[in-house]
């Protein structure tokens, strides 16, 4: 009786997942026009010279942290919607990508404009990430993933 309880989807882990997909989307959308329409891309979203050539500076292996963080929120979400134990680990590597970037963006090669409304985005999506995580994991221990 209590395995056939804790198979049940609760209502929240479909609208977390869907929260997830959708939440994790903009930043797969940000992502891809980064690499496809560059700089354009970064004059519409209000960048300044600075810091669109910081941006296009960065090292190759940065492109592809970013891409672990964020299409790796997306698979957690997914895979989060799919009852999928591996949803704890895609979005723990999505997290450690996400803590990456903000050792390089804040520490290793500082951004120029990182203050005000970028660094709260930043907290925002950090908190995002770290719930993404615990919820998957919270799931996977009371057997809701398998």
């Amino acid at each position: 009786m209590a395995d056939a309880a804790a198979q049940q989807t609760p209502w929240h882990l479909w609208a977390v997942g869907v929260l997830g997909v959708l939440w994790n989307s903009i930043g797969c959308y940000d992502y891809y026009m980064s690499n496809t329409a560059g700089e354009p891309y970064f004059r519409q979203m209000g960048m300044t010279d600075a810091q669109i050539a910081h941006l296009l500076a960065a090292p190759s292996w940065m492109t592809g942290v970013w891409a672990i963080g964020v299409w790796g929120a997306l698979a957690g979400s997914v895979l989060l919607l799919l009852r999928s134990r591996w949803a704890v680990e895609v979005f723990l590597a999505s997290l450690a990508a996400y803590v990456v970037s903000l050792i390089y963006g804040y520490v290793i090669s500082p951004a120029p404009g990182q203050k005000g409304a970028m660094m709260v985005m930043q907290a925002v999506i950090f908190v995002g990430c770290v719930f993404f995580w615990w919820y998957a994991s919270a799931q996977r221990k009371a057997g809701r993933l398998r």
